[in-house]
């Protein structure tokens, strides 16, 4: 019997093309965690300046900012959500854990294929 998996990815799309997924979503979420985009990029294994333009476009495309930046003195700089960057991460990982959940339920319908 061969192994059946229904798998599903939650994006979110402005202007037909991509605005909000599930690196976006980890992002804001080491962002709240370390308190810097750096760091962010880091625990990600990704680049400092892709992290920064995903920011930046969260922030123009978005209607409100999502993360209110300070630029780096002795110490670094920082990065912290805003109230709406916190309710949308919020909402987006609730959509995201339904969908998941629907998908869970078309695997056993799949069961009988």
């Amino acid at each position: 019997m061969s192994q059946k998996k229904l798998k599903v990815r939650c994006w979110i799309e402005l202007d037909d093309s991509r605005f909000f997924g599930p690196g976006r979503a980890e992002l804001l979420e080491l962002i709240v965690l370390h308190g810097s985009v750096s760091k962010a990029s880091k625990a990600m294994g990704m680049s400092y300046k892709k992290a920064w333009d995903m920011v930046n476009d969260l922030n123009n495309r978005g209607p409100q900012p999502f993360v209110i930046l300070q630029k780096g003195g002795q110490k670094g700089g920082s990065a912290v959500l805003t109230e709406f960057g916190k309710k949308f991460l919020l909402r987006y990982k609730d959509l995201d854990a339904r969908m998941k959940a629907l998908a869970k339920e078309g695997e056993d319908i799949m069961e009988n294929l």
